[in-house]
């Protein structure tokens, strides 16, 4: 039974504890100079951003919003380019107009972009051909290449994927803020490949019933409708690589708290949620709104800890429980998780992550998931929730803005045949985009069956 009494926390506080998933770097002193540096340099976010996230959680929390969480499994550096951010963004965009056309509620935006270059993995090595060397643990640490160099944790990467993040966020502020995510044009948001989708259809018909909606009320208000060239996005990543976390970790004077600056929503990974270790320790005196990924292996009273340890004062908006079971264990791991929480009488936002308890791997070796099962995930848990008088608040999904073919199904009905034809991910396999934008469709017909 783990212990609930707890030194005062400070950013380092963690290092008392156990910590899983960290790299071990063969030159610690070349680790310190790079941490040292990143310590002092400018936060990615502000608090002001953060508190206005978590205001909005907790009005999700409440059933007055909705959350939509997407990006990409694992960023790459060779990846940030003005085109792939557009496109992610563009994705990100035409999901959540499809959602709040479609729910009739305001819709949260999270990124996992700008600082996803860490990555949780089963084993600390792979052995091939006799050769054994360190996992790929994301740009973050290593390479994904299969040699010695390419393996060995180096600490410079840390100060990279600050610089990464930095330009990410600027250009993804640039493009909200500048008319990119104006609602008056949304056909700006148009991916190639969409025009010539089944898809496209449904698709337009929003976006034409949604400029009429807007042409009317400017008509009857005889004045241009405010603030809808601008849209609201956060960032969101796994607060895995915990040194690099606290070097971005600072005290912020005028709210008196201190906030993990490099993300507006760290979340803590299925792996790493344990109540007497690092990563707990680690989050649990932050001032952020902590995500906390749930797994069928965690029972009903050790997340009834968790949830005493990260959020003691039951503050709104504060924590986040993601769930991701799989389409075929949901039905019996999630009712004892929600009954436990409603009979402890805390509020707390529920969020679906359909797709990591979906993965599969082909006879060929290739992993993958299938649309339908994490549509099945998904529309479980809606069921689920509504039974038991809970409330399924936002989605999770891993996804990307190009035309990739990693995951099985959707629209286009991918086989496994098509996987090698645009196989990008060095991770998991994500959603392309026409396969995220039908997901956001039948998420709309769920909620409104």
């Amino acid at each position: 039974m783990p212990s609930l009494i707890h030194a005062p926390w400070h950013p380092a506080s963690w290092q008392e504890r156990p910590a899983r998933q960290q790299p071990e770097y063969p030159d610690p002193v070349a680790v310190e100079r790079v941490l040292a540096e990143l310590s002092s340099l400018p936060p990615l976010v502000t608090a002001w951003e953060i508190e206005r996230l978590k205001t909005m959680l907790a009005e999700a929390a409440a059933g007055r919003r909705f959350v939509l969480q997407g990006g990409d499994c694992a960023e790459r550096f060779e990846e940030c380019r003005p085109d792939l951010i557009a496109d992610r963004l563009k994705i990100l965009l035409q999901m959540s107009l499809a959602l709040v056309y479609g729910l009739r509620l305001p819709v949260v935006r999270i990124g996992r972009f700008a600082g996803q270059y860490a990555k949780p993995r089963s084993s600390p090595t792979e052995t091939r051909g006799g050769l054994t060397l360190p996992s790929y643990r994301g740009d973050l640490v290593n390479r994904p290449g299969f040699s010695v160099p390419e393996r060995t944790p180096d600490p410079k990467r840390l100060r990279e994927a600050y610089t990464y993040s930095v330009l990410t966020l600027n250009y993804v502020r640039a493009l909200t803020e500048g008319g990119f995510a104006d609602l008056n044009h949304p056909e700006n948001w148009n991916l190639d490949f969409a025009r010539h989708d089944a898809l496209a259809d449904e698709y337009h018909r929003m976006v034409r019933a949604i400029r009429d909606a807007i042409d009317f009320m400017e008509v009857v208000t005889d004045a241009p409708l405010g603030d809808l060239e601008r849209v609201e996005f956060f960032t969101s990543h796994e607060a895995l690589h915990l040194r690099f976390e606290q070097a971005m970790t600072r005290f912020v004077h005028p709210q008196g708290r201190t906030y993990n600056l490099s993300t507006h929503f760290p979340w803590i990974g299925k792996r790493t949620a344990h109540p007497d270790e690092a990563h707990v320790e680690y989050a649990r005196g932050l001032a952020n709104p902590i995500g906390l990924k749930v797994g069928p292996d965690l029972s009903p009273s050790m997340l009834m800890d968790l949830i005493r340890i990260l959020d003691p004062d039951e503050e709104p908006g504060r924590l986040t429980l993601i769930h991701r079971f799989g389409v075929e264990a949901i039905e019996a791991c999630l009712p004892p998780l929600i009954d436990a929480v409603q009979r402890s009488g805390r509020t707390v936002l529920w969020m679906c992550d359909p797709m990591h308890g979906n993965t599969l791997t082909t006879d060929l070796g290739i992993k993958t998931r299938h649309f339908e099962h994490i549509v099945g995930e998904l529309e479980r848990a809606f069921d689920i929730h509504g039974a038991m008088g809970s409330r399924l608040g936002g989605v999770h999904f891993e996804l990307t803005g190009e035309n990739v073919t990693e995951c099985l199904g959707g629209a286009r009905g991918l086989e496994e045949t098509d996987l090698e034809r645009a196989y990008k991910s060095v991770v998991d396999p994500r959603l392309n985009n026409e396969q995220a934008l039908e997901m956001a469709l039948r998420i709309v017909r769920k909620r409104r069956r």
